[in-house]
């Protein structure tokens, strides 16, 4: 049974048991907490949480998931994946214990004829939680089964939360027992409370039924919790995997051997020459099960909006797409890879989610362009690896630091270190480099931490949501409402006043006020209360639905009983609503000039500001800057009506509506916002201008890169426009005057000025190197005798890392033929420290090395330094120790030719 057929045959059992089908939605979580989807209830959170009420009683979904915990685990088992598909059904409050487990049982058991799976009962085993005894009856009654085949396992198996306070419950498993072949015989009586890891894949987890009942208080882990109490509705959570499914009905031994898998393995056999055996012990399988696993995930995030980048989500695709590229060159291929695979990938999921086809000039525009880029970083990386590998050679180790420094500065993986090392007859002290890995996981952890700011504890906010209900929002009707205060807090406490000085936060029955939301700012304003006045510093939404303001109280106090005044500033809303729609021009002027795969992937506007953040691969030139802000003007100067309406998301699809990347929508309703009709259609939540005119005018003043495949433009509109230009015009007043020259004519006087100035600093540095270079003859004449040895240490005061070397060698060219010479030249010039050593052909044949006088002296000037024994330099940053250093030459020599 194909994977498309498996998954039809799931929403459509859950249909006919009167279930809402939900489309899946994008991998992109919208939840301060998540990176990604990672389970399919995610999108359905707000409804168990109680902050919406869901349209249905029990509902269906196919969900896009995405767990990064597992990349490393990737090709390893049979069970790991970083992209899935979870099937799911959920009741809200409708059917519970009995009605979950009858649903799942039926559709796994019964005839394919009849629209099941026909999975043989004799082989499935229903887990429990460790006393959950009215599952365990219930697991009997339903299925017939004996005690002695239901498996009792722990909380860290079978009870589900959400990491947070909040809803949670007891779990039910369903486990297929794969053979003999998978794993040693058990007994299912006397399993638990913990899994044994040598059946993980024998008795596999294909469906995870959630019991949602209770309220717990705290959540320290996975087994350690405190529970409140119980919902006031008891709830349904179940996840089927389907890639697991597909391979028992596909008869294969793990998922990568599946219908809309395996197809990337067969491609990369071809292009390696090698052969894929699924033996998870193998690295070339595991490299196989890599590429494949990766491929597909990273196609299916760029599809959803997500561009490579060096944090967070973009993070998270460069690693899946570089990994890839790298496991196809461990196998073998170092040709470009992606263009032969994704479209492979695409090909075997497309008939599912068509946006693959398409967007596939967007996503191969970016997939590729990123592995173009990471080539050019392993041919960086190999250069900086040889000269590892060159300083390596004394302890025939590759310092952690140094490995570290490759993979973290120059994108150079551990592993193609490790081959370089071992090809040269080195170890890498790979302890080290794990516990740097360790140290920066754990400051991203501790930095994402403090970036969760005041709203990280969502658990107060819920409450005054629970006790008043959704905010009254009126930012789209009016800038001045009457209100009531329901909550006042201050360090995330409630509190009965804020006084004058303090800052807090205040939720209202009903604001005026915009929450920051889609890349615009929040509205600044006032709140007026009998006797005092408070400043709007921020204004956001800690949960859907609620609205928080953070303020200042700059005159008299506030409490909570009293009656306010709220008030948005009227001049910071014009410019906001000039700045968002200017956003939208300047997206439509955009694909207009470059084509509709220059999609937005980002935004950031405040009033008279804008950026836009795009796919594209290359740099934009002057002119296509040019046209994008000439059709920009024209588009205001048609003074196009700006309107908006609220439609489901798929008829805003069907529209033509742009929906941008890393947004998240609701479902049931969206907002679209269009500027002069199809020209300009986009889901959008911002406030906006009447008419394009009212934006006044657009002015792009950058372009620039902001990650690999991404590129940023900025712009101003309204009177800041008009600023910009007016300073623009005042600066080329001030030069034409300056230059006695006429506007038009002050490029090319400038220009001339230019290469006046390029052609005297030459005449200038050739002088200065002359100078330099002429006291060569005299230090070669004034060599100290050290021995045998002929040796020059200067220190040239003034000189950088560049004149210090070609004063070394033109010393060493001085010295007597012949007889052994060794220049150290140390210079010092920007508070820096250069020192070059210099050795002749002499020297060299009685042991003296250029490499090890420059490590010898790095310590003395604070900093390291290495080469070849006929030259090397190096660095520091003490300039006190100069002589010092230069004393230690003599001394150093001395004791060469000694041993020598």
């Amino acid at each position: 049974m194909d994977t498309a057929e498996i998954r039809r045959r799931f929403l459509a059992h859950f249909e006919a048991a009167g279930h809402a089908v939900v489309p899946s939605a994008s991998t992109l979580a919208d939840d301060p907490n998540l990176l990604f989807v990672n389970a399919g209830m995610v999108p359905f959170k707000p409804y168990f949480l109680g902050q919406e009420t869901p349209p249905f009683d029990r509902a269906t979904s196919v969900q896009k998931c995405i767990r990064t915990p597992d990349i490393e685990d990737v090709g390893k088992t049979t069970r790991h994946a970083t992209f899935f598909e979870m099937c799911g059904n959920f009741s809200f409050g409708d059917y519970f214990k009995e009605g979950a487990i009858q649903l799942a049982w039926d559709l796994i058991t019964k005839p394919v004829a009849d629209g099941g799976y026909a999975l043989d009962k004799d082989r499935l085993y229903p887990s429990v939680l460790v006393g959950d005894d009215e599952a365990i009856a219930l697991w009997m009654k339903v299925t017939g089964l004996p005690r002695e085949r239901i498996v009792q396992l722990g909380p860290k198996e079978n009870y589900w939360s959400m990491g947070v306070p909040g809803p949670g419950g007891p779990c039910s498993e369903i486990l297929f027992d794969r053979g003999p072949d998978f794993g040693p015989d058990f007994d299912a009586a006397t399993l638990g409370p913990d899994m044994p890891v040598e059946l993980e894949d024998r008795l596999l987890e294909i469906w995870n039924l959630v019991f949602m009942q209770d309220d717990l208080s705290a959540v320290r882990s996975k087994s350690d919790f405190d529970i409140a109490g119980s919902l006031p509705k008891k709830n349904i959570d179940t996840g089927m995997g389907l890639d697991r499914v597909a391979l028992l009905l596909q008869g294969k031994k793990n998922m990568y051997e599946i219908d809309i898998v395996h197809p990337v393995i067969a491609r990369a056999e071809q292009l390696t020459g090698k052969t894929y055996g699924a033996d998870r012990t193998n690295a070339d399988d595991i490299r196989f099960s890599v590429v494949a696993d990766h491929v597909r995930s990273a196609m299916m995030l760029i599809g959803d909006g997500v561009t490579p980048g060096n944090d967070g989500r973009g993070y998270v695709l460069r690693r899946l797409l570089r990994r890839a590229v790298r496991s196809m060159r461990l196998l073998g291929c170092e040709d470009r890879v992606l263009p032969e695979l994704m479209p492979v990938s695409r090909d075997a999921m497309s008939p599912t989610y068509p946006n693959l086809v398409t967007d596939w000039e967007r996503i191969a525009q970016v997939a590729f362009a990123e592995e173009d880029a990471f080539r050019k970083t392993l041919q960086t990386g190999e250069q900086v690896a040889l000269r590892v590998v060159e300083s390596a050679q004394v302890t025939k180790m590759v310092t952690a630091q140094d490995a570290f420094t490759m993979h973290d500065t120059y994108g150079y993986p551990i592993d193609l270190t490790l081959e370089m090392a071992a090809e040269h007859g080195l170890q890498v002290d790979q302890q080290g480099f794990i516990d740097l890995m360790a140290e920066q996981r754990d400051r991203a952890k501790a930095d994402a931490r403090s970036k969760k700011g005041t709203h990280g504890d969502t658990a107060v906010y819920r409450g005054i949501f629970d006790t008043h209900g959704p905010t009254e929002w009126l930012a789209y009707e009016t800038l001045e409402t009457e209100s009531r205060p329901l909550a006042l807090l201050s360090r995330g406490e409630a509190v009965p006043r804020l006084v004058e000085g303090e800052i807090g936060e205040l939720v209202l029955d009903r604001t005026p006020f915009y929450a920051e939301s889609g890349g615009q700012v929040a509205d600044a304003g006032t709140i007026i209360v009998d006797g005092g006045k408070l400043e709007v510093i921020d204004v956001q939404r800690p949960i859907k639905g609620l609205v928080v303001h953070q303020v200042r109280v700059v005159e008299g106090e506030l409490d909570a009983t009293r009656e306010v005044h709220a008030r948005v500033d009227p001049e910071w809303r014009i410019g906001a609503r000039q700045a968002h729609s200017g956003t939208h021009v300047v997206h439509a002027a955009l694909r207009e000039v470059l084509g509709p795969t220059a999609l937005q992937s980002g935004s950031y506007n405040r009033p008279g500001y804008l950026r836009l953040d795009f796919g594209w691969t290359q740099a934009l030139s002057p002119e296509q800057v040019r046209d994008i802000e000439l059709v920009s003007q024209q588009a205001l100067r048609a003074d196009l009506a700006v309107g908006w309406d609220y439609m489901t998301l798929e008829q805003a699809k069907e529209w033509g509506a742009i929906a941008l990347f890393g947004e998240t929508y609701d479902n049931t309703q969206v907002r679209v916002v269009e500027i002069g009709g199809p020209w300009s259609r986009e889901l959008c939540g911002g406030t906006h201008v009447d008419h394009s005119s009212q934006i006044g005018t657009v002015v792009v003043t950058g372009e620039a890169s902001v990650g690999s495949g991404n590129r940023r433009i900025e712009a101003l509109t309204g009177v800041e426009g008009f600023g910009y230009l007016a300073r623009e015009r005042d600066v080329v007043a001030q030069l034409t005057s300056l230059l006695k020259t006429q506007p038009d004519d002050l490029v090319g006087r400038v220009q001339g000025l230019a290469e006046r100035l390029r052609a005297a600093e030459k005449e200038l540095e050739k002088a200065r190197l002359a100078q330099l270079l002429g006291a060569s003859a005299e230090l070669a004449a004034g060599a100290s005798q050290v021995g045998p040895v002929k040796v020059v240490a200067h220190r040239a005061d003034g000189a950088g890392g560049a004149d210090v070397r070609n004063l070394a060698l033109d010393v060493r060219g001085r010295l007597p033929r012949g007889e052994p010479g060794v220049v150290v030249i140390i210079g010092q010039a920007d508070g820096k420290v250069s020192v070059v050593a210099a050795t002749n052909d002499e020297a060299r044949s009685r042991g003296l090395s250029a490499g090890e006088l420059v490590r010898a002296l790095g310590p003395l000037l604070g900093g390291k330094g290495g080469g070849k024994d006929d030259v090397a330099q190096g660095g520091g940053s003490d300039a006190s120790r100069i002589d010092e250093a230069l004393a230690l030459v003599t001394t150093e020599v001395a004791r060469a030719t000694t041993q020598g």
